[in-house]
């Protein structure tokens, strides 16, 4: 009877019904259970079953085509995706969907939606927190509706002992989608070939709360009662259907993946410094902001990837710890392809435990990127240019972080700059300008920023800028920038300019 749960991909995903909830596990192609993914695709497209399934995941997972949410982007297979974000990949399927209005979509925080999980878990019916108030995600502002056809029914406000939080309903879940990389017998779940965890235990256990079912995609099936004890993330009184891809690629990829999880140890001195251009300049000054006390330090996507090979570069790297959300604790953060992971990580932590630390404020120090900034110091990165992605785990990670440093180009779009003589030249102004009245969607809240006694700054290659109580305030400029041509005539508001306004460091520009 040892085999019972071991079954095709085929057999796994006949258990999905009609107008089930489903969860599923994986940040971008870490932890990707794909075979299955793929299963449920092909079921639908040859039996038209199942149809409207409500989807559900902490983290976008899946990114390019064929992979992911991707398969899940035929119209009638689901009626409604519930995540911390969405694919900024234009090619898209599942995000065109979302935008033609074919599907309800909503976005909640990461930290929330595995705190969702959790409490699923643990049958507790509401989610409260404050994490997300006075953000797009707060039901008063857009309630994290990302189109039209979603009702703004996902959150509500509501107050006890005089203070406000969210409120989410937590549903049922009725199938936890999840992957591993060994299943003995039992149904025993380790994950020794993974560099992150993604609270696949509370995924399986908050199916098994809801009285539904989980299927694991595994790389090899193992003997009964043969895996290590403590090695064992999912037991096996949790697992309902095992699914053995053996060609199940490796997180992170064949040659990464051992200095991801920690096997092997590489040589940090294989990482190249950064050419000299106007992201190194922005980068630099951000790296400034880091003094020289030991620090927590937390990366977003885009820009900030780059701060710690200037921190390498400029001999900053003792005292530091890099912490990303995912889980992966020290080292160094790796580069785009496989963000959310350490290169020579100390430990890898679950992230359902990482951001309950972020929520009590142990990060010193945030480096995350900026696609909007406006007047009240709002930044938007989660909604522009008909691009949703959504906000990952950038509203948890901004909550309670002592010191937020946003970084980004002044205007964008064919932006062209040189430098020289430890001067910046702006040579071709970018299309779009990106610091504006209002922002399209209020990802971090400046007022929240200004009540909590944050330090807020934002970089750009030319200028400078902190957080006020009213409002953003210009304190540095960039040799050889113009402040009127250059800055000011740029900004369709008034710009209040510090009256100790400061030339940027020459040293950036060399």
């Amino acid at each position: 009877m040892l085999f019972t749960k071991v079954m095709t991909a085929d057999e796994a995903v006949a258990m999905i019904r009609d107008r089930d909830a489903i969860a599923v596990c994986g940040c971008e192609n870490l932890l990707l259970p794909d075979r299955v993914l793929r299963a449920l695709e092909e079921r639908f497209l040859s039996t038209g079953r199942p149809r409207h399934l409500t989807e559900y995941h902490a983290v976008i997972y899946g990114m390019g085509p064929g992979l992911g949410l991707e398969h899940l982007a035929h119209d009638g297979l689901v009626a409604r995706s519930i995540g911390s974000g969405f694919s900024y990949l234009k090619t898209s399927c599942m995000s065109q969907m979302l935008r033609d209005g074919k599907i309800e979509a909503y976005v909640a925080p990461m930290g929330t939606v595995y705190q969702i999980f959790q409490n699923v878990a643990a049958g507790h019916k509401y989610t409260l927190t404050q994490v997300g108030l006075n953000t797009f995600v707060d039901p008063r502002i857009e309630g994290g509706c990302m189109n039209s056809v979603s009702p703004n029914t996902f959150a509500e406000v509501v107050e006890f002992k005089g203070e406000q939080y969210l409120c989410y309903r937590n549903p049922s879940i009725d199938i936890a989608i999840i992957r591993g990389t060994t299943a003995d017998e039992y149904g025993n779940v380790s994950l020794e070939e993974e560099p992150v965890t993604l609270g696949v235990l509370s995924l399986a256990m908050a199916a098994r709360a809801s009285g539904g079912k989980v299927i694991v995609q595994v790389k090899r099936l193992a003997k009964a009662a043969s895996l290590q004890p403590q090695s064992v993330v999912v037991p096996g009184i949790m697992i309902d259907a095992i699914v053995i891809d053996e060609e199940q690629p490796y997180s992170g990829g064949q040659k990464m993946n051992p200095v991801l999880t920690g096997d092997v140890r590489m040589p940090l001195s294989q990482v190249e410094p950064l050419p000299l251009s106007m992201e190194k300049v922005i980068l630099r000054r951000a790296a400034k902001e880091i003094g020289p006390a030991p620090k927590t330090v937390n990366l977003g996507v885009g820009m900030p990837i780059g701060v710690p090979r200037i921190i390498m570069e400029e001999g900053l790297f003792e005292g530091m710890t890099f912490f990303p959300e995912h889980g992966s604790l020290g080292g160094v953060p790796g580069d785009r392809a496989i963000f959310g992971t350490n290169i020579n990580p100390e430990a890898i932590i679950d992230p359902t435990n990482v951001f309950g630390y972020f929520r009590g404020g142990g990060l010193d120090i945030s480096f995350l990127g900026c696609g909007q900034l406006d007047r009240h110091g709002n930044v938007n990165v989660s909604k522009f240019s008909g691009i949703v992605p959504g906000c990952g785990g950038f509203i948890d990670i901004a909550h309670r972080t002592k010191i937020l440093v946003f970084c980004g180009t002044f205007t964008s779009g064919g932006l062209a700059t040189s430098i020289k003589n430890g001067q910046l030249s702006i040579e071709k102004e970018g299309r779009f300008r990106k610091i504006v009245p209002e922002v399209e969607q209020i990802t971090l809240s400046g007022k929240n920023a200004v009540q909590q006694q944050q330090r807020v700054i934002y970089i750009t290659e030319r200028c400078v800028f902190e957080l006020a109580q009213s409002g953003i305030v210009l304190t540095e400029v960039a040799p050889g920038v113009d402040l009127k041509k250059h800055i000011t005539s740029l900004i369709d508001f008034p710009i209040e300019v510090s009256p100790r306004l400061k030339t940027m460091d020459k040293e950036l520009f060399v």
